[in-house]
Parts: C-alpha cells; structure tokens; sequence
C-alpha cells in the first residue's frame, strides 16, 4: 500500500497537539509497515528527523499552507498532481483538512474535534468560516474518519450526520517523557520555575473555552480560603491570553502566587508537569484532553471537567468538577492539597487507567482505519 500524508504539521521545535499525533503515529506506522511506501507532503522544508524510515518519500509542495486561503490552494491544487504522480492508493490527513479534488483515492481525515462548530469565536475569523464551511464537506466525501475520543465520534455523527459505521476512534497517547520525577528532579525544578515552591500547573493554549480566568478565579478562592502555600504555574502561549484571564488575575489578590511560563520546549514540560503537586485542567470543551494522560504518566493527580472527552480519559482516576462551578473547582484544589489519601489514590487509579492509552495502539488503530478505507 502506498499513503499519501499531510504532513505539514511537522515542524521542529513547534509541534502542537495535532503535530505530536502526526510524529508519534507516523513514526510507528512507517516503522512497523517497511513494506509499504508513505509519501509525505510538506509545505516548506523538512527536517530529516521526520524522514522516520527509507520507505518515507518526501515531498516539498508550495505554497506554505498557514492561512485558510493558502489551506485551499495547497490542498485542492498543489498536492493534487503530486499524489497523482506517486498513484497512491489513500490520502492521510492527521489534521482533518481534506482536498475536494481527490475523487480517485479515498481520503481519511483524523478529526480530533469540531470545537469549531462550538466556540467559533475562539479561533480566527477566516479560519473559522474555513473549518464550518468546509469540515461537514470533509464528513461527507472522507472513505472513512478518524476521531481521538468517543465523545468526539458521536459529535461528528450528531453534528455532520456522518454515519458512525465510517468513524473509527483511536485514543491519543503520551510521549515517553512524561514519567514521575524523583524527589531531587523535583525540587531542582521547582526552584527553577516556582521559587522553590509546590504548584499546582495547567498546560494548553490559553482560549476561552479553556477555562483558564475560571481556573485562576477558583485558585485565588482556595488560597483564600486556606492560606496554603502552593502556587499556579501556567504553561501556555500569551499571544492566546484573553481579556477574561486578564481581568481574573488583575482581580485576584494572589496573583505573586499565579506563575505564567509562555511556551516550554520539548525538554521543559515533561519536567513541570511532573513537579507539579497537581494538574488543573478544567477546560469547557476537549476533544481528548492529551495533558490528563500526561499528567497520569507522571504520576500527577488531575482535576478535570465532567463535560465532553474528559470523563472518558479520566474514567475514576481523577476529581470531575463542573467547570462553571468555582466552588466546586476551589474544593477539588484544596482536597489534592491538603489530604495526601487522596492522592495517593488518584495516583494508584491513574497507574491502571494510563494503560489504556498509548502511541502504539493510536498507530495501530489508524492503520486498521486505512486498511478499511482501501480494501
């Protein structure tokens, strides 16, 4: 078989969510099918780390693919002939976006969520208008979907009418960096990133949906209420930081406590989420929800919302809260500080429900999805 692949993700050093599934799916799908070609299409220069084995053509297609009217030309008509001249026999798009002009392959998209069609406003105008108008298109003339959480394929099938029989589900993993950190690792990286002090860390962009002034909002309640010492430390970009969260931390009256770091390298996360006495991750809407699993690889108790994918990565191993109630949230904060049972517990429960979840049965499940989209 030979896969075509939107690979324009890959970009060293700045891989998001979608861009880590890329990386971790890909690398084993190539390894683990040396008998079979993948043709990976870039839109600028690749780094040769992503060349994951010799059965790995790449291929450069312009023009770089990072506004919505760019996505169009790229995908219906700069890696239209190049697909076509390798006779490829499925089109892969781990970031969902599909060309039109594809009538003879299958295409399959990975939808990971369509937080889109929920919260418009939380992204770009043009990109928005993009996403709705185009992602029901997708639905429709995708061979099969993939989607990363159970949640997310009845959200398809409700939203899109796709037929449920067409969409496979494949949980998302956690890198092999994220693991429990020794009681030296964490305090070396306490002293570097909260003032040798416990925190409690959230990891994501810092959209709306997020959640984050609520989370900042139920924080400065718990540290009000208690006076423990623990700090917030937020891994997340600024360029995302919002008129809310603004406003949230402006207003707390423990904001010396509430730490930002912007973006961390590859290098850096693991280690902060690992020295950190919990994670807060309290989003409005989630199509997985990759920093609960991460947090669970390192052995980090998790507090997290009760609505969409959440409950379903979680299962019993975290504390649900309802993400409007910041009461609620406050409490949860306060139980992982103050009550060491608990979190023992959490963590003993997480030990079982990470098992669940890895990059080998993602890969597994997207090869089964084409194998089914071709044969």
């Amino acid at each position: 078989m030979k896969i075509a692949v939107n690979t324009r993700l890959l970009l060293h050093d700045k891989l998001s969510g979608i861009g880590w599934f890329k990386y971790h799916v890909l690398k084993r799908m190539v390894e683990q099918h040396p008998n079979d070609e993948f043709v990976f299409l870039f839109d600028r220069q690749y780094d040769e780390r992503f060349i994951f084995g010799p059965n790995v053509i790449p291929e450069v297609v312009f023009p770089q693919a990072r506004h919505p009217f760019l996505y169009y030309i790229w995908f219906n008509y700069s890696i239209v002939p190049v697909i076509n001249k390798h006779k490829a026999d499925v089109f892969l798009s781990p970031d969902g976006l599909l060309s039109t002009r594809l009538p003879f392959i299958p295409s399959v998209p990975v939808i990971h969520d369509i937080n889109f069609q929920h919260y418009p406003k939380d992204i770009p105008y043009f990109m928005r208008h993009y996403y709705c108008h185009y992602f029901p298109i997708y639905a429709k003339i995708a061979k099969r979907i993939i989607t990363v959480s159970e949640f997310s394929k009845k959200d398809i099938v409700k939203t899109y009418g796709a037929d449920a029989d067409l969409i496979d589900v494949a949980y998302n993993g956690a890198g092999e960096d994220f693991k429990p950190l020794d009681e030296y690792q964490k305090h070396e990286v306490r002293n570097q990133f909260a003032n040798g002090a416990e925190y409690f860390v959230y990891v994501g962009n810092l959209l709306p949906r997020k959640n984050v002034d609520g989370m900042i909002k139920a924080f400065t309640l718990c540290k009000n209420k208690t006076g423990l010492s623990t700090k917030l430390v937020i891994v997340g970009e600024s360029f995302f930081m919002t008129d809310k969260i603004k406003e949230a931390y402006d207003n707390s009256n423990v904001k010396d406590d509430i730490i930002f770091t912007g973006r961390l390298t590859q290098e850096e996360l693991p280690l902060v989420v690992g020295a950190a006495k919990g994670l807060i991750f309290v989003s409005h809407f989630e199509g997985f929800g990759i920093p609960i699993l991460e947090a669970m690889q390192c052995d980090v108790p998790v507090i997290t919302s009760n609505t969409s994918s959440m409950p379903e990565v979680a299962g019993d191993a975290a504390i649900l809260a309802d993400p409007n109630n910041i009461g609620q949230i406050a409490q949860a904060i306060e139980d992982i500080d103050t009550k060491n049972n608990l979190r023992n517990e959490l963590i003993e429960k997480s030990r079982i429900r990470r098992q669940a979840f890895n990059w080998d049965k993602t890969a597994e499940e997207v090869w089964k999805s084409l194998t089914k989209a071709v044969f």
